[in-house]
């Protein structure tokens, strides 16, 4: 099975998505070193699993400072292309937060539910500050919106037309995320 036989289109190649990675960090790196946001502990970086695995390895590997690294999983999608509406976490945190800057790492922020599911939730953990870095935003099928905390940041990657993507982390039925690429998966493999 040729994963790239089943791709309509390459909406990010995998050069552009390094290239935008390495400026993300560059300005993570210069945020977090900021005498407004730095304190006496590191950022925390949780990456929302399993989507964003590659773009948070990716990614902190680019930041320059010490961060520490964890994964928080909400599910709300199962093997379908749709969003259920409401999200449950079911890999919790490792990491005390309490008085931290989390940086939550998204593979993709369409609907919104899941990081306003996330998001109170790591305030009620006593998180001092949430931003939010993002490979991918798709604003047309936002459906909620979503409050960041303290000084919390929103960092995007690329804005997403509304096509069904995979690769670079993001999956349809747990398969395509190894594409190094971000591309369109053929219609006829999913409706």
């Amino acid at each position: 099975m040729a994963l790239d036989d089943d791709i309509q289109s390459i909406l990010f190649s995998e050069e552009q998505i390094s290239q935008r990675i390495s400026e993300l960090a560059c300005q993570i790196t210069d945020d977090f070193n900021d005498k407004n946001m730095a304190s006496s502990s590191c950022p925390v970086v949780f990456g929302v699993a399993t989507g964003a695995f590659l773009f948070l390895a990716d990614l902190v590997r680019k930041i320059k400072l010490p961060v520490l690294v964890d994964f928080i999983r909400a599910e709300s999608y199962g093997s379908g292309t749709e969003s259920n509406g409401a999200p449950r976490i079911s890999l919790d945190l490792k990491v005390d937060i309490q008085g931290k800057h989390v940086i939550l790492v998204e593979d993709i922020v369409d609907t919104g539910n899941t990081l306003s599911c996330l998001i109170p939730y790591l305030k009620c953990k006593g998180a001092s500050s949430v931003s939010v870095c993002t490979l991918l935003d798709k604003p047309a099928r936002r459906k909620v919106n979503f409050e960041l905390v303290g000084r919390g940041k929103y960092y995007c990657g690329f804005e997403c037309p509304d096509y069904f993507v995979v690769g670079y982390g993001l999956d349809f039925a747990e398969l395509y995320r190894n594409l190094p690429y971000v591309g369109v998966l053929k219609p006829e493999l999913y409706e």
